[in-house]
This record gives structure tokens, C-alpha cells and sequence, in this order.
């Protein structure tokens, strides 16, 4: 559908930042590119903010490309104003202030979100706040509820624990009754993660967490694992499970490969999973945004769970934000602002 028919107000081109090549060099830049159009089921949003995440940075380096059809633009979280709405789009109006889960296209101006895909900012939360929390929040929903079936009293464990997905589980976990264990690189990182709710925080770079973890447990171990590290912690988890456990992989900053003793995943039952949000149909998408909306959501408003923003950086200054990721210094979510 052609915006001058829907929003006939608006400019044809935007700014956006793109990734640029030269040679072997791979980086971001700020440019002018067309503005998008809304298909079918979609809404135009004038993005004031922009969630970075790892695979941000993945996707710059050539390691993660767009879906078939995604926009090339970099950015999977944003927030905004919504100022366009395809006929067949009921749930949502011109002025609604939303955040939402993209395939791409969060580093600009606006974009083109299916509307399934789009969450009310909650009350109480600012723009740059509410951009912090789509790609996170669907991801460890996805993931530790609907796939692992994280329950009440069960031990929980997720590595990289002062990470934007592992700040929101620490919460999430608490908030639903689980007992959460996690690791981070440094006493500082521990602290902040026992400030989120963690019940017990482990220094992997001074502890053996497959140790802290069964001493923690009696030795019964973590009914649900949460991993983006795998490499040699696959075998690690294995042991550090309980019986009957599952173990999630999301990603393998340690590498994609790990040679590993089957032995522990038969003798106790575990389940081994992995995932993927970005290429999931829209469908998938929007029946976790309503179980987000339904138990979620409210947990902003009364205070059980919050944003945890490291820093937030103008949209041009892109490149700056990837660095800070890529530093390993931060605490929680580095937003982009919009102009």
C-alpha cells in the first residue's frame, strides 16, 4: 500500500543508518533511504527509539542476514508513534504509542511493523524505555515459558546474567517463582544481578558454576538452563542440570561448535533445545505478544519488574552503541534515541 494513500502528509525518503561495505570492512553510517510502505495486517510507526542487541551486531559482521523480504536496515525493537494503519488493521489507531518486535528496520526514522507484532507502551514508561524491551522479553518468554515450562519453585539458571536477555530472565523468572541462578564476569556483575532478584549470583571467571550450581541445589542441579554461550558449556550444562532438565541455547558466543559427552543428557532425561525469534512467522509472534500483553505487561505498572537501560546514545552514534555491546562492559539494554 502507497503511503501519499494512507499518509499523504509524509516525506518519501528518512534517515536511517545502513551498513555499509568496503572491501572487508563492514560498518554503520547514516544515509537517506526510501520510506517504507505497509503491507497488508501492518502499521507505520515514526520510531522515537530503538533497542541494540547482539545480533545487531552479528547481522553488521555478515553472520546473521534479514529474512527473505525483511528490511536490510539494522534494528529488531523500537518504539513510537503509530501515524499510519493498513484498512484491515482494527487493534490499533493513528497516535497509538507502541513498542514492537521487527525483523529490521529499527535504525530509522519509521518502519513498517506487522501490527500483531506491536505492544502499548506501559503506562508510566518513556519511549526510550519501552524500546529497550521487545526483542528481550519475547525472547525469553519464548523460550523459558512456552518452550522449557518454567514453573513456580523450579531452579533456574541463565548465563550472562547482566545482559539485556539475561536481566529480563533474572526478572521474569523471579517474578513467576522460580529460583534464579545466574553467572557474570566480574563481583560488580554479580552484585547488579542480586540487585534484579537473582537469588544467587556466581563469578564464572573465579567459580565453577556446574559446582556453585549443585551445592546450591543439593546437588539436584537447574531445572531449566538458559544459555547464549554453548561452546564448551554445552558439556557444562549437562552436568549442572537436573534430572529432567531443559536446557535452552540461544545463541553461542563461545562458538557454534562443542565436542560433548552424550552420556548425562540420556541418563537424566534432559531436553536440549534450540531457537530462533527473527525468522518466525508473524502468527508466532503475535501469540507471544498476547500472552506478554495478558501476564507481562502488568508487571510494569506495579512495579514487579523495570527496564534496566545501561545508556542511550542519538541514533547517528550507531556505531558507538555497537561498541559498548561489543565491550562487555554493560549492564542491561543500550538504546538508540531517534531524531
Amino acid at each position: 500500500m502507497t503511503l501519499p494513500d494512507l499518509a499523504p502528509d509524509l516525506a518519501k525518503d528518512m534517515q536511517a543508518i545502513e551498513i555499509r561495505i568496503d572491501g572487508d570492512n563492514r560498518y554503520l553510517a547514516a544515509g537517506k533511504v526510501a520510506m517504507p510502505e505497509i503491507a497488508t495486517g501492518e502499521v507505520l510507526v515514526r520510531i522515537h527509539a530503538a533497542g541494540v542487541n547482539r545480533p545487531d551486531l552479528m547481522q553488521v559482521a555478515g553472520m546473521y542476514p534479514p529474512p527473505p523480504g525483511a528490511s536490510e536496515i539494522p534494528g529488531l525493537e523500537l518504539s513510537g508513534e503509530i501515524v499510519a494503519t493498513a484498512p484491515d488493521v482494527t487493534q490499533w489507531k493513528i497516535g497509538d504509542r507502541v513498542c514492537a518486535l521487527v525483523t529490521g528496520g529499527g535504525y530509522a526514522q519509521y518502519a513498517a511493523v506487522p501490527a500483531a507484532q506491536c505492544l502499548a507502551v506501559p503506562a508510566g514508561l518513556s519511549m526510550t524505555e519501552a524500546a529497550s524491551l521487545p526483542e528481550t522479553f519475547f525472547t525469553v518468554w519464548h523460550n523459558v515459558f512456552d518452550k522449557a515450562g518454567l514453573k513456580q519453585g523450579e531452579t533456574f539458571l541463565v548465563h550472562g546474567g547482566t545482559s539485556g536477555i539475561g536481566t529480563t530472565a533474572i526478572q521474569l523468572a523471579r517474578a513467576f517463582g522460580a529460583r534464579v541462578i545466574t553467572t557474570a564476569g566480574t563481583d560488580e556483575k554479580c552484585q547488579a544481578c542480586l540487585d534484579l532478584g537473582a537469588d544467587i549470583a556466581i563469578n564464572y571467571k573465579t567459580q565453577d558454576f556446574v559446582e556453585e550450581v549443585k551445592t546450591a541445589t543439593s546437588g539436584k542441579g537447574a531445572d531449566v538452563i538458559l544459555d547464549m554461550v554453548a561452546g564448551d558449556y554445552v558439556s557444562r550444562n549437562f552436568k549442572a542440570a537436573a534430572m529432567e532438565g531443559r536446557i535452552l541455547i540461544i545463541a553461542f558466543l563461545n562458538g557454534p561448535k562443542a565436542e560433548t559427552n552424550f552420556t548425562p543428557l540420556l541418563l537424566k532425561r534432559l531436553t536440549l533445545m534450540g531457537s530462533t525469534l527473527r525468522a518466525q512467522p508473524v502468527a508466532n509472534k503475535g501469540a507471544i505478544a498476547g500472552k506478554l500483553r495478558q501476564q507481562v505487561w502488568p508487571l510494569f505498572e506495579n512495579g514487579t519488574i523495570k527496564p534496566v537501560i545501561y545508556q542511550t546514545l542519538p541514533m547517528n552514534e550507531a556505531q558507538a552503541a555497537h561498541d559498548i555491546l561489543r565491550g562487555g562492559a554493560h549492564v542491561g539494554k543500550v538504546v538508540l534515541e531517534v531524531p
